[in-house]
């Protein structure tokens, strides 16, 4: 890799400014490059300073969206190094993403090596108050200038690297959320479970009529019978139901989330009773109305735990846990943040050392 320190460095924010900056609308002063041309591979990965990219008008990314990409974060520790959360698991993910929509795969261990590396690199940028952090979005495009119908012949591997506070204005008080019964986002066979563009595209529309209605974000059923609940947005979804610890299991169209991953081998080294299960939004509703419903919660890299405190069906409105954090979400939320900055033990090999 070759590094190239930009000359015009832009003002750092202060730690306490991040609260008032719209999540991922700021970066650091560097990306990390890497190209791939068929017969020749993955080549000349390099840092450069963060700038916009040379695309020709007939790039396959822009007409036939071959484009995906992850997010992860970085961690200052209160010693002051750096560290990540699982971004194995994010490389993993995206090679099944690149597996998906013919992207030639990428050599996970070397290609974290140079996010860990750019992360080092920018590491002035790392925040250190409590709930900031550095957000790390790798992506890949296919770049060759054709407008055949076939994947592509070469593509660009970029990282850019923002720091962040909260993803939601409510910070971990509890969120609105919108059951979509019109729109379908995924069904299996299809993208669903690859962190590729399209499937946020086709989330856009339910997402803005539930912003009218006041609501954070909208909870998607699946696309065939219209029932069973698959997701949120960008988030994957749990409910505490009598006890029980309920997430949507995974059935091709439900995106493998890390944070989900974390929050399903927490709750099993508890002793709670978990399962991963289909679930209908009837069946929440009823249980709902029996008073077993206890608590709900997003899980994703960006928000980390975002509890729910209000669920819209048609006309059935679900007030959860009276719209406070439940006690499972905040222990969730306090578990993971404290490993993911190193202020808890780490027992389950989940952090990865950048500096």
């Amino acid at each position: 890799m070759s590094f190239e320190r930009t000359k015009l460095p832009k003002k750092r924010p202060g730690d306490e400014e991040l609260g008032e900056i719209k999540f991922g609308t700021l970066f650091t002063d560097h990306m990390l490059l890497v190209d791939y041309d068929e017969g020749k591979g993955w080549h000349d990965g390099r840092v450069v300073p963060y700038g916009p990219l040379s695309l020709d008008p007939a790039a396959c990314c822009l007409h036939y969206g071959q484009l995906i990409f992850e997010g992860m974060k970085a961690y200052r520790t209160k010693e002051g190094s750096v560290v990540m959360f699982r971004p194995d698991r994010n490389m993993a993910r995206m090679n099944e993403s690149c597996l998906r929509m013919c992207i030639p795969p990428i050599d996970e261990k070397e290609f974290l090596g140079a996010v860990a590396e750019l992360v080092k690199f920018d590491d002035a940028w790392v925040p250190s108050a409590p709930g900031t952090s550095l957000y790390v979005r790798p992506f890949i495009i296919a770049n060759e200038p054709f407008l055949g119908v076939r994947a592509s012949h070469s593509y660009l591997f970029a990282v850019i690297l923002s720091p962040v506070g909260s993803y939601f204005k409510e910070g971990l008080s509890p969120v609105k959320i919108y059951v979509e019964n019109e729109y379908v986002r995924a069904v299996r066979g299809g993208t669903g479970f690859a962190k590729c563009a399209g499937n946020y595209a086709a989330s856009l529309k339910s997402q803005e009529e539930a912003h009218q209605a006041g609501y954070s974000q909208v909870l998607w059923l699946d696309g065939i019978e219209r029932k069973y609940i698959e997701e949120v947005g960008g988030m994957n979804i749990f409910f505490v139901i009598d006890g029980e610890v309920v997430t949507p299991e995974l059935n091709g169209s439900i995106l493998p989330g890390v944070t989900r991953a974390s929050v399903i081998e927490l709750v099993k080294s508890w002793g709670m009773p978990m399962s991963e299960r289909k679930i209908s939004i009837g069946e929440l509703a009823g249980a709902y109305k029996d008073g077993k419903v206890e608590e709900a919660l997003c899980t994703g890299t960006a928000a980390v735990i975002s509890p729910i405190g209000e669920l819209k069906w048609n006309d059935n409105v679900m007030i959860i846990n009276d719209g406070r954090i439940g006690r499972v979400s905040q222990r969730l939320y306090d578990e993971i943040t404290g490993i993911q900055t190193c202020k808890l033990e780490d027992k389950f090999g989940w952090v990865y050392r950048v500096k």
